[in-house]
């Protein structure tokens, strides 16, 4: 964690690992989602390990929406997020949603977060869906700028019953696809490029979350 003024120079995307259990597959996955990005994109990536950042549930006194943060980990936390041009939250899905810690650090902050571009990747054996619509439910109330292709890694079962050997290259070889679209839409959003048609699709999802 580093504590300091950050300007936003619209080119680093933050990876942030919305898991930090023992034993996590998170990292891997999120270094797999790295290359990746820097393979299709000429954006810079930077991982962003939740465990490396503790925020505290309860120490900040005022609401986030109407009061100046007073820790000086929440301040670090608002000029890292200030800083990024983009925001990919990369989260396992767990019972049907998504981690505590995750919460904690969008809840954190407020304003940061408004017109953010961000995406969405999840994985479980599921592909984390569920989890995924409820974080664009949170980010619609945040006025987040998320794309709407939100890629669903889904982990063999063998992985998560049997602790079978994992590799994100082979077990998630028919979602690169998908996650190279996330990233090119993320893209489009900070250069400013974005369709009117992608921009009215993007509002009327939101319209939906925001009214179902």
């Amino acid at each position: 964690m580093q504590i300091g003024a950050a300007m936003s120079d619209g080119k680093t995307v933050l990876l942030v690992m919305g898991s930090t259990r023992a034993g996590r597959l998170c990292p891997r996955i999120t270094a797999w989602i790295q290359h990746i990005g820097q393979s299709c994109t000429d954006l810079r990536y930077e991982v962003i390990d939740l465990a490396d950042w503790p925020l505290p549930a309860n120490d900040e006194p005022g609401i986030p929406a109407l009061t100046p943060y007073s820790q000086p980990h929440t301040q670090a936390w608002s000029e890292k997020v200030k800083g990024a041009g983009a925001v990919v939250f990369v989260t396992p899905q767990f019972n049907w949603g998504y981690p505590a810690v995750l919460k904690n650090a969008i809840d954190h902050l407020y304003h940061e977060w408004r017109g953010k571009p961000v995406a969405f990747v999840t994985y479980g054996g599921h592909g984390g869906t569920r989890c995924a619509r409820q974080l664009k439910r949170v980010a619609v109330p945040l006025k987040m700028s998320f794309v709407l292709t939100a890629p669903a890694l889904y982990l063999p079962e063998a992985v998560i019953r049997h602790n079978a050997p994992f590799d994100p290259g082979r077990d998630f070889a028919r979602h690169v696809g998908s996650v190279q679209k996330a990233l090119k839409l993320l893209v489009t959003q900070i250069a400013g490029r974005e369709s009117w048609w992608a921009q009215l699709r993007r509002r009327l999802v939101s319209l939906l979350l925001a009214i179902t």
